[in-house]
């Protein structure tokens, strides 16, 4: 039984509504997969939710489709950011597509003194966040904010909102902190961070140190990975 194909749009949906699909929709319906009018498929738009729909016409530009009756409202991820030092663009891609995947509301790329990678195209980590969460059953997509410095993102940091930094020189265990939301990680680059950023992160009066355990974790593997915890501590698995 082949599985109906899921995708994103970027307009809002509503019943009966008929839209031509961009591109590279057109390329994997009408290309890859070789699919007819009729054929049924999963939509969704980060507003309403998710829909039926069917294909009404396959052209060499655009396939048409007609949506149909809504399924699923559009979920509440845990208000959860993740503040990431950018890393190469192949691995901090892997890093955005897979905090799609386990539920953060909002992806910070945070400029420090040692971040190597300070220019990321947007676009292409967008791609990896809304190709994640058409494979994974979402209906949710993080927001992507545009790379901060440090210093700034401290400087304009929400007063209710905790900040766990992740620190490779010891905090409590984050498997055993509840950081209810509305709650934010920091995860800093490769190297880590420089003594003065150490110095006025933990002079921030939100900021929380935490440790991911005694092993010395890849900056995307620490991204990951404390999600996960927290989503496990504090979150909606919890």
């Amino acid at each position: 039984m082949r599985q109906i194909p899921r995708l994103f749009v970027a307009e809002e949906l509503t019943g009966g509504r008929r839209l031509a699909l961009p591109p590279a929709a057109t390329h994997q319906l009408a290309t890859v997969l070789r699919l007819e009018p009729g054929g049924e498929l999963r939509l969704f738009d980060d507003r309403t939710g998710e829909w039926a729909a069917r294909i009404t016409a396959v052209g060499r530009r655009a396939v048409e489709v007609e949506v149909g009756a809504w399924l699923r409202p559009r979920e509440a991820p845990p208000d959860l950011w993740l503040c990431a030092a950018p890393l190469r663009p192949e691995r901090f891609a892997w890093l955005a597509e897979k905090a799609t995947e386990l539920g953060v509301a909002r992806i910070v790329p945070v400029l420090t003194a040692r971040t190597q990678f300070h220019r990321q195209n947007l676009e292409r980590l967008r791609a990896r966040m809304v190709e994640a969460a058409e494979q994974c059953g979402r209906t949710a997509l993080p927001e992507l904010a545009a790379p901060v410095p440090l210093a700034e993102l401290l400087a304009g940091w929400p007063e209710r909102r905790a900040l766990l930094f992740a620190d490779e020189e010891g905090g409590a265990p984050l498997r055993s902190v509840l950081a209810p939301p509305p709650a934010a990680l920091l995860v800093g680059p490769e190297g880590g961070f420089a003594a003065a950023e150490r110095a006025l992160l933990l002079a921030h009066p939100a900021v929380r140190r935490v440790s991911l355990g005694p092993r010395l974790l890849r900056a995307e593997t620490a991204a990951v990975a404390g999600v996960a915890l927290w989503q496990a501590t504090s979150g909606d698995g919890s």
